[in-house]
């Protein structure tokens, strides 16, 4: 991804399918140095594109939030497999809890990377005719870091909003009364159920319950950087000691590295 997608998210038609594939290693630790210096939303395309060649960053950011993670769900079972480990503190107790799960569990039924979900909604309301959409990556791309999250929350609606005609004529996001506004939100958190996927947890210490976030691509970033950091590490190693070029040692099973890596003592 060497040049930021244009924000061309108004247009929501798809011209052709996606697939996902395996990303080689090569594949993979190139998207990995691009992404060191990105942005989370940034590496979420970064990390997508290299298992979705035939798409353009461009295609794969006006993707609703909720469609790209699950790709980036697939592209993590496709890398690591299906199970899922991770930490979570107890607010109650501070207890620090350990997390065993699959991809399978904070997987939205209803949606699916290689099926289109990028269809208009629409909402009739107290007078109001309101054509929108879910928000995408460019939507995400636009908020700024220096504004509070309800002028954001604000900026996400207007960028969603395809049309809206209201009991006096046309009107802007700003002007939609808070139920209307409500009633939109809703609406694309139904469309979109894997854009905000919620772990129910219970401490096992003090039995308080709550909520927590599971983030597909701040998980899979954080793999993919350990993996990257990890098979680097073995490269240097099989490298000093058998004068090979990094393409060669690329070029082995991973049954054959180790091997090596044994042999040499690591």
């Amino acid at each position: 991804m060497s040049a930021e997608p244009v924000d061309s998210s108004i247009d929501i038609r798809q011209s052709r399918p996606l697939r996902l594939q395996s990303p080689s290693v090569v594949e993979l630790l190139d998207a990995w140095e691009r992404a060191l210096s990105q942005s989370p939303v940034q590496r979420a395309l970064t990390m997508l594109s290299a298992a979705c060649p035939n798409a353009t960053v461009a295609e794969l950011a006006r993707l609703s939030i909720g469609r790209r993670d699950s790709g980036l769900l697939s592209l993590r079972e496709r890398l690591f497999g299906p199970q899922l480990m991770s930490l979570s503190n107890c607010p109650g107790c501070q207890e620090r809890l350990e997390l065993a799960f699959n991809v399978s569990d904070v997987r939205a039924p209803a949606v699916s990377f290689e099926v289109d979900n990028t269809a208009p909604l629409s909402l009739e309301l107290n007078g109001y005719e309101i054509t929108f959409r879910t928000p995408n990556s460019f939507d995400v791309m636009a908020l700024d870091e220096t504004r509070d999250v309800a002028d954001n929350s604000q900026l996400i609606l207007s960028r969603c909003l395809i049309s809206v005609k209201g009991p006096n004529g046309e009107n802007s996001a700003a002007q939609l009364p808070a139920n209307v506004i409500e009633a939109i939100t809703e609406g694309m958190s139904q469309a979109d159920p894997q854009a905000d996927v919620q772990l129910a947890l219970t401490c096992p210490q003090c039995e308080h319950q709550w909520q927590a976030s599971f983030d597909i691509v701040s998980f899979l970033w954080n793999e993919i950087d350990v993996w990257a950091s990890r098979f680097l590490r073995e490269v240097h190693i099989i490298a000093s000691a058998y004068k090979w070029s990094e393409a060669e040692i690329f070029a082995l099973t991973p049954w054959r590295r180790q091997m090596y890596l044994e042999m040499i003592g690591r």
